[in-house]
This record gives structure tokens, sequence and C-alpha cells, in this order.
């Protein structure tokens, strides 16, 4: 048990200050809870008038006499009392029994006051390292899995684990000591009564170990389906218009309440079984109850061995062992579950990350000379998609790549911008080979235009500064003017300022283009990375984009990706790829001269 969950206990070491001062005062807590019971005897003493009458202080005879001495020093200060003021003493005996309460309650919340800052802690570091890890994975990682599994992870198991982190503290100190400590004072009361208890609880712990056996794998299984609806919910909401207009509310319907169905299974046959540690731990207490007060009743009616009185503070003790018995029951069905959802954790945390930095990796500022690949060979699972690929791209070239869906164009933009690392062949900037520059310097060099405009959730001016978030106002509105977007912008409710929505959904698509095109044009890179930017808009958006692209390509490095021919006739150097080879390169009217597989698809786009 608790194999996964060990690993995410270093996230609790930067709060090892709270967990001590939580232990502290747990053992205050457990010693109070003790005591407080044992405070009863004196106070039924008072009542049913079987005070011990002792007349002289009791000496103190050093720590192995320290039981006697305390309980005689508190039967002198009763007896004292009595004498003299039987109705103060019931008071005093009161007083007695509602301060030690009192004291086990303030370090019962202390307790929790110093726990809480280690369960926030550990939360909010897990999931800041969780985020970074998700940042710096190679997107195979993400083809891979679901985005709402990924998501359910980082939310619902993230809480589990937390819960999970306060029963092990119960389970390793509180309950026990509250256990420990209450067995001590019984057992200084009544040794016979005590076996019962010692029998108790290593029986209670097999039935409730017995019965937890599977429960790591039913919690398992509801967080799975759990990362697997959450999946269907993110693709629906990205997808609203495809499932309407292609009346398919009732196919996701049906998976979606499919899926909530298994959930409702697992979740019943988990909830059963945690639901059974608590009644059945508790019934166990009170049949051991049940033989105290018959095997109890005997020595103080028959025997005469024990005075009632005593026995009445034992039997409340015996009964105060039950709530730390049910609640290191709870523990242990805590801690299975927060294993299964440290497993998940640990699965993202643990990633292989294929794409890495090397040590002592170099920097790159400005790219003087221009970028080689130079035999790339590059596939995906065993499919190839790039084979033996050479080009050169010159410092200030427009260089465009064309051909066929699956050519291999976008992984030629994957690799330089390296989200993927080649297989065989070189990548180089400058001489230097891709993998030996530092992330934040290649990065630093690139700037990328896509197809569909990524945005986020936030006002136009935030969206444009995500690369230099430094940047003025006056800059942006330069960036703005060069991508044809300011006029737009200016026009918006709240200019810069407005919040654009989700995706930017509250844009058109030229809008949301140019918007990106600003972003790269006040990030300033020295590579221009084009994935079909034009290619989704309207004849007339696609006229401002282009005009707002050919400012920002001016002077530039720019590798271009495009199916429209139309966009990239000013270009260096054209390449014709297909099946992952180059069969022709040249700019647009060489190619076109040669009448090959350029001519044809120019020929194809004119029709």
């Amino acid at each position: 048990m608790m194999h996964y969950f060990k690993k995410i206990i270093r996230f609790a070491y930067p709060f090892w200050g709270y967990a001590l001062l939580n232990v502290i005062c747990n053992i205050f807590y457990a010693l109070f809870s003790a005591l407080a019971f044992v405070a009863f005897i004196p106070l039924m003493d008072v009542l049913f008038n079987q005070t011990v009458k002792v007349v002289e202080a009791p000496i103190y005879n050093g720590f192995s006499g320290l039981k006697d001495y305390l309980q005689q020093s508190l039967n002198y200060e009763v007896a004292q009392r009595v004498m003299s003021d039987p109705s103060g003493t019931l008071l005093y005996v009161i007083g007695l029994i509602i301060g030690l309460f009192l004291l086990k309650n303030i370090f019962n919340y202390l307790a929790l006051f110093f726990i809480t800052f280690l369960r926030t802690g550990v939360l909010r570091d897990l999931r800041n390292a969780l985020y970074s890890k998700v940042l710096a994975l190679p997107l195979d990682y993400f083809s891979e899995k679901r985005k709402g599994d990924l998501m359910a992870r980082m939310a619902s198991d993230v809480i589990e684990v937390q819960v999970s982190f306060l029963s092990i503290l119960e389970l390793l100190v509180r309950e026990p000591l509250t256990i420990l400590f209450t067995v001590i004072v019984m057992y200084q009361l009544s040794p016979e009564l005590t076996l019962f208890v010692l029998l108790f609880i290593p029986i209670s712990g097999i039935v409730i170990s017995t019965i937890g056996k599977q429960l790591r794998k039913k919690s398992a299984s509801v967080q799975k389906e759990q990362g697997y609806f959450m999946s269907v919910i993110d693709e629906t909401l990205n997808a609203q218009k495809i499932i309407k207009t292609f009346k398919a509310n009732g196919f996701f319907n049906k998976r979606f309440q499919n899926s909530t169905q298994r959930f409702f299974k697992f979740s019943n046959a988990l909830l059963h079984r945690n639901n059974l540690a608590s009644p059945l731990s508790e019934f166990m207490g009170i049949a051991v109850i049940g033989v105290l007060l018959w095997y109890g009743g005997h020595m103080v009616l028959v025997e005469g061995s024990l005075k009632g009185t005593t026995f009445f503070a034992y039997m409340g003790l015996a009964y105060n062992i039950l709530t730390p018995a049910k609640g290191i029951s709870k523990s242990l069905f805590s801690i299975r579950k927060g294993d299964a959802a440290a497993a998940r954790l640990i699965e993202i945390l643990e990633a292989k990350n294929t794409v890495q930095e090397v040590p002592k990796a170099k920097e790159l500022n400005t790219l003087s000379k221009g970028i080689v690949f130079d035999h790339v060979h590059f596939s995906y699972s065993e499919r190839t998609v790039l084979d033996n690929f050479s080009l050169e791209i010159k410092k200030g070239e427009l260089v465009a790549l064309v051909g066929q869906s699956g050519s291999g164009k976008t992984t030629i933009a994957n690799l330089l911008n390296r989200f993927y690392d080649i297989q065989k062949g070189t990548l180089s900037l400058d001489g230097i080979p891709i993998q030996e520059l530092r992330f934040n310097s290649l990065y630093g060099l690139l700037g990328v235009v896509t197809q569909e405009a990524l945005l986020f959730n936030d006002t136009v001016g935030n969206n444009l500064r995500i690369g230099k978030q430094n940047a003025t106002d006056t800059e942006l509105m330069t960036a703005a003017k060069a991508a044809n977007a300011h006029e737009f912008i200016e026009q918006m409710e709240q200019g810069y300022n407005t919040p654009i929505g989700e995706g930017g959904n509250k844009l058109s698509g030229g809008q949301k283009q140019r918007l990106s095109i600003a972003r790269a044009i006040l990030k300033n890179p020295d590579i221009l990375i084009l994935d079909e930017a034009t290619s989704a808009l309207d004849t007339e958006s696609e006229k401002l984009v282009q005009k707002a692209l050919e400012k920002l390509m001016q002077n530039r490095t720019s590798l271009v990706i495009a199916h429209r021919l139309s966009t990239i006739q000013k270009a260096d150097k054209i390449v014709v790829l297909k099946e992952g080879k180059i069969v022709e390169m040249g700019t647009h009217q060489s190619l076109l001269k040669q009448k090959g597989a350029y001519y044809n698809l120019v020929k194809l786009q004119q029709l």
C-alpha cells in the first residue's frame, strides 16, 4: 500500500515545520483526551461519597512512583476540600473536567490549524509541478492523451491526494496516540479489563484491511471514468457547430450517458465498500464494550475488586477508543483512494520528456547565416514523413513549402520549432545543431502564425503581449497598425482592453488572424514560420492579412507553408514536397517553366 503515495510525500518536505507543530499539538490532544475521562473519578467519588480520606500530603519519591503520587495528590486535594466545603469541591472537580476538555479541544484546533498550511501548500505545489510538467512535455505526449483526463487529474485527483494527507497524519500520529495514552491510563486502572481492548485493536485492523484490498482498484476506475467524461464535455464544448449541423446530439448524448452510467456503477461499488468501514468498526467496538460491561460489572458487584466510580471512568475511556479506531479505519480507506489518485499524478510527473535541453546548451541571440536541414529523417511511429530531406534557408530568405497533405510540410515547421527531435541527420542554425541550443534562445528567435489563430480568453492587449510582456501601449499600436488590426481594435468597446472571449470567439476569422500577426510583429523574431496563415480566410480578409504578412516578412528569414499558391509568388525559393522528399525547387517563374509538379498544382488551383 502507498507505493505511489510515497512519491507525493516529497511535496510535504517544505512544510515539515507545520507537520511538527501538528504532531506536538496532537500529542497534547491525546494526553488531555485521556486525562479528561480520568477526572470523572473524583467527581463520581464526591457524588457518591466514596472519596478516599487522605489526611496527609503525599511525598514525591521519584519518577517510578509518579502515578501513585499524582493520584494521592488529587485525592488529598479533594478530601481536604470535601471536609471543609462539599459543594465547592463539586464545583472544583467539575471545573477541572471542563478545563481538561477545553485544553483537549484547544490543541485539537491548533493541530488542524497547522495541518491546513501543509495540506493547502502541498495542493499548491503539486498543481504547480503538474502544470510546469505539462508545459515541458513534447507534443507527442498530448496526441496520446485526452485533454479531459489530464484536467481531471489536475483537479479532482489532486484534491483526493490532498484529503489523504490529513488521513496519513491522523493514521500516524493523532489517532494512534489517542489510543496509546487511553490504553496506558486504562491499564493503570485495570490491567485485566485492558486485555480485552488490546485484543480488539488487531482484530479490527485485520477485518478493515480485508475489506479495503479492492478499494484502490475501484477508486482508480472511478477516477479514470471521470477523466473520460470530462474529455467528452471538452470535445462537446469545442465542437458545438459540428454536433448541431450533423445532428449528432443523440450520438454524443448516448456516449456521455454511457460514461456517467459506468461512473455511477463504479462509484456505488467504491462508496459501499468505503461506507462499510465506519459502522463495522463501531459495531466491533460496541461488542467489546458489551464484554467489558459484563466482565467489569462482575468485578464490581461480585468480586469487589474494582470501585464502581473507577469502572464508570474506565468505560468512558474504552468508548473514547472507538472514535480514533473509526478514524484509523477511515484513514486506511482514504489512503488507498489517495494512492490510486497519486498513481495517476505520478504518471504525469514521471512522464519521459523525449525533447530535453542538453547540459551546457548554447546561446544564439540573432540568426546571422541561416538554417540548414542536412539529410534529415523523421517518422511518426512506423510512418516515414521525411526521408533524407536537405534544405538550406539563408538569412533573410523567404522559403515556401508546397505539396499535398501529408507530404511533410508541417513536420518541417515542427522540427524547426523543436516540438520533436529529428531521428537522423542534422538541423542547424548558424552551424549549431538545434539540439545544442537553449530552449529560451531558440524560441527567442522564432515567431509563428498558424492556420487557426490561437488566442486566449483575455484582453486584446494581453494577447499581443504574450511574446513581449513589457511592451508599451505605443508598441502595441505600432504592431497592430502594421498588421492592419488597429482600426478594428479601436472600434471595440474598450479598445485594447477589450476581452475577446474563449479562443477569441468574439472576433471574426480575419480579425483573429491579424491579431496573431500583430503578436508576431510585436515579438520581432529573426525567424518567422507561417503555417497556412491565410487558407481559412475569405478573399477580403485574405488581402488584409496578406498585406500584413508582407510587412511582417520584410528583412526576415521566413518559412511559409502554403496551400494557396497565389500567396507565395514572391518567395525566393519554393520547395515542392511529395511523400517527405523534395521533387522540385526554385522560384515561381522557374518552376512554371519546368511544367512539373508545381505547374500542375498551379493549374489545379486556377481551375
